[in-house]
């Protein structure tokens, strides 16, 4: 902090001797005009009343606190406080007059000290208050000014725009004008309302959109532009946001007001607009009460408890009106992690129904044992491994998890008679090309044909790229801009279908219900986002320059890993739910009972051998049972002019 502005803001009873010198002032030219007029001037009089004045106005001072107002952040709330002290202190003395007057003097003429003291003329108190709230005000705005004009440019104050000059707009101007906290100044609004344009709202100008270009923001050394829009809409906000961040400058948006805190909400609420934001689609929103109805009472088992799906989904059960919740994570780190947030968020007796166990799917003893123990009526598998390069290079351990993992899991569910199994999958699943998607379509083949023999539900949720969750492309790219670039894209036309994480829970949860068994549920998730206008998004977003400052480099398809992603193949039809966003993916099962036969036989070979060369038939497996499974760019390329049974 830079010492000036320290010692500058500290001194609060140098204002409040200021303050006290105004109405000591103030109170001797308006006795002196109003009786010099009158020709009733008396000296001896004014010197009587005068300490009386000053001491009360002083004790108004201290108890509304009216001198600790920072002089850099003066605003409407210090001349609202100025003037309620100051009219404070006048009723006060109107009222020691009057009752003086009416109860005291009882008509007496004769001067003598009490009347010296307490016998006001209204007429001059009144012209007092006038004069005094008008000076300390002023005086307020003259130190701000003095401030600003000397002393601003050296202190590093931070100068913004707020986009939105209707209420919100001016809620978030006087929050950010008046936070001790943070050194900002707002510059000006922006709004599209040509109506608003031109106008001035108490000493900030209201700018069109057009008006904010490259020169105006280095002209005012514009480091942030804050939306304050209320209600805005995703379409919307994508066309607010691509007008603003060709500009040098921070994009931040304020939160809705279901997010405010007692319905006011503080600058540190204020986040920066991303990418999650912007999905170029509406979000879909699932509220279904039936969820937490048909939950309640039950006893839910959650695999891969601690990763970015499962953890939500976690915390979004933990709320509800559960038995029991089995929470099974290998990364025990992680699972702690969960654990200290869960603690935070529940109350104790819901704690007392969550159960933290460190393991791993592939233990088949050890889940047999779980399962035994809680017997849980719903389960959410939600462990995999899912970064495509790492199990290209590793498929033995993409088919021990992913595979034969979700059999363990999904063979107990059948054994202790679960009602529900939803298994997490994803879009790389569909006409795989690396080991990880197809690793995880043997899972959904598994998955439905257990369900052909069973009582258990199963039900298979499909999605696409989650933003935000552990090692995807978004966390890749904040610590590159963190490096100080460049953002590294496998390749210029690549492209993502991408949803949030509270989405694909809710997707989940969505599935438990709505599932009677064998469906595959994936969302209708708009059309695909190209990484490169991602990365180009995320630097302008960041308030970098596109490529002067952060540039973005192309380095190739890693092993594996296609340019496009589909949520459905080829055999594949979808049929409608009952939200329009959510379908239903008809999978031929017409190779079930070979395909349960060929994964049983995949899972006993991947327990007894891990040597590279038999990892090779170990993949040769895969192809026979997921015949669209195309390698690319990888050394398992060569297995594709196999020929399979079909």
């Amino acid at each position: 902090m830079n010492p000036f502005n320290q010692h500058f803001n500290a001194p609060r009873w140098v204002v409040l001797i200021i303050d006290i010198l105004i109405v000591f002032i103030s109170y001797i030219a308006s006795n002196f005009i109003l009786n010099s007029f009158l020709n009733t001037f008396s000296l001896e009089k004014l010197l009587f009343k005068l300490p009386i004045v000053v001491i009360l106005y002083f004790i108004c001072f201290l108890y509304f606190k009216t001198y600790k107002g920072i002089v850099k952040k003066t605003g409407l709330k210090d001349a609202e406080n100025v003037f309620i002290s100051n009219i404070s202190a006048f009723l006060i003395l109107l009222l020691i007059s009057f009752v003086f007057r009416k109860f005291i003097e009882s008509g007496s003429q004769e001067t003598n000290i009490f009347s010296l003291l307490f016998r006001m003329s209204y007429s001059v108190i009144f012209v007092h208050l006038f004069i005094t709230t008008v000076i300390m005000v002023v005086a307020r705005l003259y130190y701000k000014w003095i401030y600003d004009y000397f002393f601003s440019k050296n202190i590093g104050i931070e100068k913004v725009l707020i986009y939105g000059a209707g209420d919100s707009g001016y809620i978030t101007r006087d929050i950010l004008q008046n936070d001790t906290q943070y050194n900002i100044k707002v510059i000006g609004f922006i709004d599209d309302n040509p109506s608003k344009i031109g106008k001035i709202v108490d000493g900030v100008k209201i700018y069109s959109i057009n008006d904010i270009t490259n020169q105006f923001v280095e002209k005012h050394n514009i480091s942030e532009i804050i939306i304050s829009i209320q209600n805005v809409k995703t379409n919307q906000l994508l066309n607010l946001s691509k007008s603003l961040e060709e500009l040098p400058v921070k994009i931040k948006i304020i939160p809705p007001i279901s997010k405010w805190i007692d319905g006011t909400y503080k600058s540190k609420q204020i986040k920066e607009l991303k990418i999650e934001d912007l999905l170029g689609r509406e979000s879909i929103k699932l509220d279904n009460p039936i969820i937490n109805q048909n939950l309640q009472g039950k006893k839910v088992l959650i695999t891969g408890a601690a990763g970015s799906i499962g953890s939500e989904i976690a915390r979004q059960i933990a709320v509800m009106d559960i038995e029991q919740l089995i929470l099974i994570d290998q990364a025990e780190s992680a699972l702690y992690d969960i654990q200290q947030t869960l603690k935070n968020k529940i109350s104790e007796e819901k704690q007392d129904k969550i159960h933290y166990i460190v393991s791993s799917v592939r233990d088949q003893k050890r889940m047999s044992s779980l399962f035994n123990k809680y017997r849980p009526q719903v389960v959410f598998h939600a462990a995999a491994y899912k970064h495509v390069p790492l199990m290209e290079k590793f498929p033995y351990e993409a088919i021990n998890t992913n595979i034969y993992g979700t059999k363990i899991i999904a063979d107990l569910a059948n054994e202790f008679e679960a009602e529900k199994f939803v298994m997490v999958s994803t879009d790389k699943a569909v006409n795989p090309t690396n080991v990880m998607g197809a690793t995880k379509r043997v899972a959904e083949i598994y998955v439905n044909c257990i369900s052909r023999i069973s009582k258990t539900n199963y039900i298979v949720t499909r999605f696409g790229n989650v933003l935000g969750s552990n090692g995807s492309v978004i966390p890749l790219f904040k610590r590159q801009l963190d490096y100080g670039g460049p953002l590294t894209v496998t390749h210029p036309d690549i492209t993502r279908f991408f949803m949030t994480i509270p989405e694909a829970c809710q997707l989940v949860l969505e599935a438990a219900i709505m599932g009677k068994g064998g469906e595959i549920f994936v969302f209708d998730m708009g059309e695909s986002m190209k990484i490169i206008d991602l990365a180009k998004r995320m630097i302008r977003l960041s308030g970098y320059k596109y490529p002067e400052e952060i540039d973005i480099k192309i380095v190739g398809l890693r092993p594996g890993e296609k340019i496009y992603e589909e949520l459905l193949a080829t055999d594949e039809n979808t049929v409608k739910t009952h939200h329009e966003k959510i379908m239903i993916a008809k999978v031929n099962t017409d190779k079930c009972d070979k395909n349960k036969i060929l994964i049983e036989e995949l899972c006993l070979m991947s327990s007894q051998i891990d040597k590279h060369e038999h990892v090779v038939n170990l993949v040769a497996r895969i192809k026979e049972i997921v015949p669209e499974f195309k390698s690319k760019n990888s050394e398992f390329e060569k297995l594709d002019n196999l020929t399979y049974e079909k």
